[in-house]
């Protein structure tokens, strides 16, 4: 989301007044930076995975159109729910292949450096997202800052939109929650 491209508010609610010729016009429209978002995930993947960008791209806008409200506010709101419906399809299929406890290595991600991919120590995106889930009874607000950094690559910027907070309030949550993660995160690792 580095740039702002056409507004897509009309189409958005269309597709959610139930408009199947709305959702065809949708789909490449969002489809390329769905498609890089899932990108970035799988650079942070190991080698051999089953599941394809591509196919992550299509499961995800499955869900999306599946959902009997699908967000209509605005470009940002629709991109923070694909986010949300991304990270299912991932986890779902992460545990899917796991063969051994917490996945047997398989989706190992970075939580560091959201602006470069390749910086940070590997993690478990099962341990990721079990971590995320107790971050959201802790504060859904800085869980779902997480989760639109990470898994939708939102600038602060876009994260304070969507949310309905000063970007202070989002910079200040993103700090929070990684430190907080990363305890987690280590607890994890030592314990397993």
């Amino acid at each position: 989301m580095n740039e702002r491209p056409i507004d897509m508010t009309p189409t958005l609610s269309a597709v959610s007044a139930g408009d199947e010729p709305a959702a065809r016009r949708l789909i490449p429209v969002v489809y390329e930076e769905l498609r890089s978002l899932a990108a970035a995930y799988f650079r942070r993947l190991p080698p051999g995975q089953t599941l394809e960008p591509t196919a992550l791209v299509h499961e995800a806008f499955v869900r999306l159109v599946r959902q009997p409200n699908v967000p209509s506010e605005d470009r940002a709101h629709f991109f923070a729910v694909a986010a949300s419906a991304m990270r299912g399809v991932l986890v779902d299929a992460i545990r899917a292949k796991a063969t051994a406890k917490r996945g047997g290595g398989y989706g190992r991600l970075t939580l560091s450096g959201v602006e470069d991919p390749a910086a940070g120590e590997a993690i478990d995106m099962l341990v990721l997202d079990d971590a995320l889930e107790r971050l959201a009874k802790r504060s859904e607000r800085q869980a779902r800052v997480v989760e639109l950094r990470f898994f939708a690559g939102m600038k602060v910027s876009d994260v304070a939109f969507v949310l309905g907070v000063s970007k202070t309030t989002v910079e200040q949550d993103w700090r929070i929650a990684r430190a907080w993660l990363s305890g987690e995160l280590k607890d994890e690792e030592t314990a397993g």
